[in-house]
């Protein structure tokens, strides 16, 4: 899938502006952002109908002794993998993760090595709500827990569900890349046992799960909380990240109403990762 990238020029720079754009585009259906030195690069994939929308969004954007300008290109498949190699380093999380790329040593000193070569997949340990979550799942129980892991882009969180003690395990994401590349990481890192699933949350099974794994976008959480808390057992865990903090009123209002108190925040550049509970 090719991506439209949106670079937007923030002049002078302040992270409350960028914010503010990132808010502004999330509802137009961007799904990751990332903040530079002088503004904000969005990425959508490139069926994205509403470009029109786009446009109106951003020139609507004002602020007062501020210029803003953006550009667009787009970003092919093919492209991904070269610029992943070529700038890939190893990750260490907490003292107890290491993820790395099958062409790094292994160091072996870790209580979890991951094996992870995300192809078009996002998910390998360097975006701070990956980092977030699975820092999280370090203090969650999971021994012979059912868990289920959405929107698995790599299957890093799945797989890491696995070294933790999870006997069952569903991985699902709507795109076909993420779901042929978290096949073959689960078969590298020996965790064929997780079953891989192609499709949104409505082709979640049938089941009750101990802990729901949910590192996506602002948008789709508030969309999707309502089913999340359908697919946990009481007294479940929802651990979701993928948002700012600013977001954090909206996602917590949206959790409440479905009967999950806000037990954990972990925080990290702005972003955070929060666990919920099923009452």
């Amino acid at each position: 899938m090719d991506y439209f990238e949106y670079e937007i020029l923030i002049q002078p720079f302040s992270e409350e502006k960028a914010e503010i754009i990132i808010a502004k585009l999330a509802e137009t259906g961007f799904e990751s952002f990332e903040e530079t030195d002088f503004g904000v690069k969005a990425y959508s994939p490139q069926n994205l109908s509403n470009e029109k929308n786009i446009i109106e969004t951003l020139d609507n954007i004002k602020f007062e002794k501020t210029e803003i300008s953006y550009s667009h290109k787009i970003i092919k498949a093919q492209n991904w993998n070269v610029v992943w190699e070529s700038n890939f380093e190893p990750i260490y999380i907490e003292g107890k993760i290491f993820v790395r790329a099958p062409f790094h040593k292994p160091e072996g000193k870790f209580k979890h090595e991951i094996i992870i070569e995300p192809k078009m997949s996002f998910g390998t340990g360097h975006h701070e709500t990956t980092s977030l979550m699975m820092g999280q799942m370090l203090h969650f129980d999971f021994h012979n827990k059912i868990v289920l892991d959405i929107g698995c882009g790599t299957g890093i969180l799945a797989i890491l569900s696995a070294q933790l003690g999870a006997n069952d395990i569903t991985a699902i994401d709507f795109d076909e890349w993420a779901y042929e590349n978290s096949i073959e990481n689960f078969e590298r890192n020996n965790c064929s046992f997780i079953k891989p699933i192609l499709g949104d949350a409505t082709k979640v099974p049938n089941k009750k799960f101990d802990i729901v794994l949910a590192n996506i976008n602002r948008n789709v959480l508030l969309n999707d909380i309502k089913l999340y808390t359908e697919f946990l057992n009481p007294v479940g865990h929802l651990l979701i990240s993928g948002f700012y903090n600013s977001d954090i009123p909206l996602i917590k209002e949206e959790a409440n109403k479905h009967m999950l108190v806000l037990i954990s925040e972990k925080f990290k550049n702005n972003w955070v990762a929060c666990n919920f509970l099923k009452q």
